[in-house]
């Protein structure tokens, strides 16, 4: 059964798509950076990145009750990657918030079906 009290919109869904995987590429990489080396100063060009798509990511998620302690990274002073990791690791429990809550299982006969819950989608499920 569809939980329609959680319903999200098709460009939050397609911003979701766009940007989660390289997020999460992204956040790999940096957590390997930190382990390396916590204390170094990210460079500038990996600053503007990272923020590219953290700018996406924060605006489909600033409406949650998470998006409040969502921040880009700070570009003037330059972080470490240890801070990094911890302002991105904020970006992927929301993600993960997110899905759970949009991205629902439904029954269509015996099949157990997954969808985001949009408006487009609950009109044609109604149908």
């Amino acid at each position: 059964m569809i939980d329609e009290t959680h319903v999200t919109t098709e460009k939050f869904v397609q911003i979701y798509n766009a940007t989660n995987a390289i997020f999460l590429g992204i956040l790999k990489e940096i957590r390997e950076l930190s382990k390396k080396k916590p204390d170094a100063i990210m460079s500038a060009g990996k600053v503007s990145l990272i923020n590219k798509v953290l700018v996406d990511l924060k605006a489909i998620l600033e409406s949650e009750p998470e998006g409040k302690f969502l921040v880009t990274l700070d570009n003037e002073n330059l972080p470490q990657t240890s801070d990094a990791v911890l302002i991105m690791c904020q970006y992927e429990t929301a993600l993960k918030s997110f899905k759970s809550k949009y991205y629902q299982s439904y029954k269509i006969d015996s099949y157990v079906k997954y969808a985001w819950v949009t408006i487009d989608f609950l009109k044609e499920y109604k149908d």
